[in-house]
This record gives structure tokens, sequence and C-alpha cells, in this order.
């Protein structure tokens, strides 16, 4: 097992000017299970490829372990991967296509079936041993596709979106299996992704990258509950945060007829460049349903209710005049708001609900660099 460590690395695709990954500093923990996740084209699988060698690093290094691996041939870096789309040889049985790598290194065809079949019990994949890929369901592959992984016992396990082939249920069920997987093996994972719930749920650190930049890197919960800039907090989190750009009024931002308490440790980082506004966020679940005359409640006409069983969101606009309702935005959209709601009493469409945010739970961020201003 080994270490994984980004140093600075940087990569600039042939004919663009701009990086795809720009000065990455990122430290993986022998056996930890980190997971890369952001939009597409944030640098993600970029990055992966960097450390699987299937991408130069144009400046900083590449360390696998104590060893500089930045120009050392893909073959030589001990690693395996398991990519989106499995890779398996149509023409070979499960079992050669699990023991193949260890055929090409040489190793006693005894020793190779050994191997196979002890990986082969631990994914539950015995009775498959002796089809070909195409006799297989897509999460029968991609536990075939871990299983050529694992007999190698690599240092390091790179995966590549290994589950955005699968259905929505055989995912959920694939990622457990995944994470319990790894963690028993010990092995050293970098995951990517661009699933946030699939990040929040698998991963003991999550690293958020934008435009080829690192954002913030963290266990879950740090992500969740104190992103560090506008991005992070919009990123993390199903649904989306509530977020808006408010003016400064006093000791409040100012929504509507409504002010919103601001702490003074808030109030004292507000600079010049941010022009009296101020960005504030806040999650679905920090919601209280109140009444019309509590002070700080906020106006929301429900649109859409969503019920989820065990859950249930009202999606809703600000019951506002004028430009007011375009401050906020959610992962509903501009001007609408998220409520997670008590399942067993929602309300219905087109009525007006009153809510109010929770004490210690609004997030601030500067109006002019998205920079987290609240501890």
């Amino acid at each position: 097992m080994a270490t994984v460590t980004f140093d600075k690395a940087t990569r600039i695709y042939p004919g663009t000017e701009r990086p795809a990954v720009e000065s990455l500093d990122l430290h993986v923990e022998d056996g930890e299970f980190l997971v890369l996740v952001g939009p597409s084209g944030c640098g993600k699988s970029t990055s992966l490829r960097m450390l699987a060698g299937l991408e130069d690093v144009d400046s900083g290094r590449v360390l696998i372990g104590d060893r500089d691996v930045t120009d050392v041939q893909p073959k030589d870096r001990d690693i395996a991967m398991v990519f989106q789309n499995y890779a398996l040889y149509p023409h070979m049985t499960v079992a050669d296509n699990m023991g193949f790598a260890l055929k090409i290194a040489g190793v006693p065809k005894a020793d190779i079936r050994k191997r196979v079949e002890e990986t082969a019990k631990m994914l539950d994949l015995q009775e498959y041993l002796d089809r070909r890929p195409k006799a297989l369901s897509g999460g029968q592959r991609q536990r075939v596709a871990m299983g050529r992984a694992i007999v190698r016992s690599p240092q390091v396990f790179l995966m590549d979106e290994p589950l955005s082939n699968l259905d929505a249920k055989l995912r959920v069920q694939t990622r457990s299996q995944i994470a319990s997987l790894t963690r028993r093996l010990g092995v050293t994972t970098v995951y990517v992704t661009h699933d946030q719930t699939e990040a929040m749920t698998m991963g003991d650190r999550i690293a958020v990258l934008k435009d080829g930049v690192l954002q913030q890197v963290g266990d879950p919960r740090d992500l969740y509950d104190a992103p560090v800039n506008v991005f992070v907090a919009g990123f993390i989190g199903s649904p989306a945060m509530n977020i808006g750009s408010f003016r400064v009024v006093d000791d409040g931002a100012q929504l509507a007829n409504t002010s919103i308490p601001l702490d003074r440790g808030v109030l004292s980082k507000i600079t010049a460049e941010d022009r009296g506004r101020i960005t504030i966020g806040f999650r679905p679940e920090s919601l209280n349903i109140v009444s019309q005359a509590d002070e700080g409640a906020i106006p929301i006409k429900v649109v859409l209710i969503e019920e989820l069983g065990a859950d249930a969101l009202a999606y809703g606009e600000l019951d506002l005049e004028g430009e007011a309702k375009k401050e906020i935005s959610s992962g509903a959209g501009e001007g609408e708001i998220i409520v997670r709601v008590d399942p067993r009493n929602v309300p219905r469409k087109g009525d007006t609900v009153w809510v109010s945010i929770r004490a210690g739970e609004l997030h601030c961020f500067s109006a002019s660099t998205g920079e987290r201003l609240n501890p």
C-alpha cells in the first residue's frame, strides 16, 4: 500500500492556454478512499490520468509513496484502473479477463487461478467465471472490472466514474459494495465522479475541483457544514443550497421587507469591493415553517411538491413584488427556494408558506470573491 501526492501538478493540453489542471496540491493517505468531484470539464479525470501516467505532467510532480512517478511508464507504477466502460476483452471468459494482467506478468497458471477464484468469491462471481462479458449484466461486468484490478494487488486503485453506466438502483447497490470492499482490502483509492451524492456516501475525504483548480478538500461533513466558497456550497448537497446576493442594511441582509440578521464578525469582513452586498446561503432543511407574524418570516409561494416517502421537498418562489424574487437561486433555478417539509403535512401547490432560517445555519460569503465569511 502507499500514499499518493500531487505536488503542484499541472497539465496544459496542446493548443490550449488555460490549464486543464493547475498546480494541484493534494495528499492521499495510505489506505484512504479519496473522491475527486466536480462538474464536467473541471479536471478530475485529467488528474486521475496524470496519476495513472496516461497524461503528461507539464510542471510539478506526482508521487506514489516516496517514489516520484512523474516520468514513469503506466505499467511500472503499480496501479490498477477501473474505467467507466469496463474495458473487458469480449473474446475472453471472465476468468481470463480477471487474470490477464497476471498472465502478461508471467505469474504461474496455478497462482493465477487461485487468485482469480479468491477474488471471484469476494465479488460473488464464481458461477460466471466461464462466461464471456456479453452474457453478463452491466453490474456483473463492473464487478469483473473490479476483480481484474483486485487480483493484481496494486498499491493504488484508480476509478474513473465506474458506476455511470448502471441504472439508479444498481448504482446505489454497487457503490456500497465498492466502498466496503476497498476498505476491507485497505488499498489507497482515488475515485472520480461528477455525482456529489456518490462522493458524499463513499469518500473518506472529498476533493472538489472547478476549472482545474482545487477548491476544498475535507471529509463529507466538513464540506457540507462549512463550504469555503459559493461554488462548493452550491455543488455539495442534494437538493442544492439556496443562495442569494442581498443588500446589507444596518445589522442584516435586506430581502424585500424582511431583514436577515447577520453576525457582527461577518459584518466586519465586508469590504468596499462588496459594494454593500453579501451572499448568503441556507440549506432546505435549515428553514422552519412559521406564521406570517413571526419576525424575519419570508413568504414562499409553492409551485411544486416532491414527495419522497420519508421526505418531502417544497419548491417555491419568493412571494414578493419586483426584482427581489430574482435575488436568490437554488437547484430549482433563479428566484426559487427549496424547503424540506414534513412529509405527513405538506403544503399544496399555490399555497403561500412563511419560513425563517434557523439560528446558526446561515452561510455567509463575500459578494465580490465568493469566499466564506463566517466560521
